[in-house]
């Protein structure tokens, strides 16, 4: 194994040996169809001076000294790419990198190579400990000790193409693609925008379609998502506010300033504007506040496979789809039932016959502390939310009524049964 550590800094020499400066860096490029880039050139620095060689007029690379096949006045150029290039110690050793295999952000440490049919490429990205021993004077001490003491000290790679730059600064022009990101759950996006800098978290979040931004969101804790809402542009943090659930979006609207706020709910489809001012009505620790309009409504007089059909036509787009709420032409609340009761029902039989009409609910100011016990006594995933006339109004989930009971960053990392 070849490493870009056990390079830098060595000698280079003419052909005649004459001292030509220190290897100061490796070039690399990506190709077309290939999944590892190609070292392309060596960066040499003498006295200030910097010269760029292609690698393929160097004799070996991993002498004590490089000696090139040319005289001094004879080095062939290398020709840069500012888009192209990729400066293996300058833009990649210690910077941070997404590991999209592991949902993970890294510090690289060393960097791989490997020779194949005359090109070298690079294979690996070294992310552990002797990754970081190999760069240091004390390597040589650091191996003797490992071996001396028996330390069980692993290597630690990740495959060059499971793992994507961050554009961290002027150097870093790699950005991370969509169809990576779309292979991630939310949490593990969730878990690595934690990771990143400011900087790099809106690179990373331009490089997420709207619907992604929306399901990240919903799994950080409410002041994060604030902070990510803040540095959007107005018609985009709009677009992301209506793919999230209204209860989601309501709180992180309401620890906006109220102009953003205001302008933001102003620029959403009227259909999601209006589920989330109604939301922001009641007190933040209420029922009326954590409660999702998100949920499943059918008449009494419909049959089973009447439901299923409905179902399929009119609920494809609710997360909380175990229980489906009855309700006659003004939204009375009559009854409920589990997804299992319909399944298994006879087709022919009436909604009115298989639902339960004594329905365990809620009214939009009853405190989560009290939603909370409902919830947990009666072995709920979910409860309606009505009001004085008894006017269905959104449901609350066992995960948002919990939320006081268990630490929200805890919660956050229960997964969600009934989605």
């Amino acid at each position: 194994m070849a490493f870009v550590s056990e390079v830098l800094g060595k000698t280079v020499t003419d052909i005649d040996g004459n001292l030509l400066g220190i290897l100061e860096d490796l070039i690399a490029r990506e190709r077309r169809n290939v999944a590892h880039p190609v070292v392309e050139a060596i960066v040499i620095e003498n006295k200030g001076k910097t010269i760029f060689v292609p690698s393929s007029s160097a004799m070996s690379l991993f002498a004590p000294a490089i000696p090139l096949k040319f005289r001094q006045e004879e080095l062939p150029e290398y020709t840069l790419n500012d888009q192209k290039d990729i400066y293996l110690s300058r833009d990649i050793l210690d910077k941070q990198i997404i590991d999209t295999d592991g949902a993970r952000v890294v510090r690289v440490n060393d960097l791989q190579m490997m020779r194949f049919q005359n090109l070298l490429y690079v294979t690996n990205v070294d992310v552990g400990i002797l990754g970081l021993l190999r760069r240091t004077p004390l390597k040589n001490i650091s191996n003797t000790l490992i071996k001396v003491m028996r330390l069980k000290v692993k290597d630690s790679f990740i495959a060059w193409d499971n793992v994507e730059l961050l554009a961290h600064d002027q150097f870093m022009r790699l950005k991370v693609p969509a169809e990576s990101l779309a292979e991630l759950h939310p949490a593990d996006l969730a878990e690595i925008l934690s990771d990143l800098n400011k900087l790099e978290t809106s690179q990373f979040l331009d490089a997420m379609n709207v619907e992604q931004v929306a399901d990240t969101l919903e799994q950080v804790e409410t002041a994060f998502g604030v902070s990510l809402l803040e540095n959007m542009d107005d018609e985009r943090a709009a677009d992301v506010l209506e793919e999230m659930d209204p209860d989601e979006a309501a709180d992180i609207l309401s620890e906006l300033s109220e102009e953003r706020s205001q302008l933001l709910v102003s620029l959403m489809e009227q259909e999601e504007a209006d589920e989330v001012k109604l939301l922001m009505k009641f007190p933040e620790d209420s029922a009326g506040g954590i409660m999702t309009t998100d949920y499943a409504v059918v008449s009494p007089d419909l049959t089973a496979e009447q439901t299923i059909k409905e179902l399929r036509e009119t609920a494809s787009e609710i997360d909380t789809l175990i229980y489906v709420y009855v309700v006659d032409p003004g939204e009375h609340l009559l009854g409920v039932f589990s997804l299992t009761d319909l399944i298994f029902a006879k087709p022919k039989a009436k909604v009115a016959d298989f639902m339960d009409d004594k329905i365990k609910k809620v009214h939009p100011l009853d405190d989560q502390d009290t939603v909370a016990q409902i919830i947990n006594k009666y072995d709920l995933l979910a409860v309606p939310v009505v009001d004085e006339d008894n006017v269905i109004l959104g449901i609350v989930t066992a995960d948002d009524a919990l939320d006081k009971i268990i630490p929200t960053a805890w919660k956050k990392r229960i997964p969600r049964f009934y989605h």
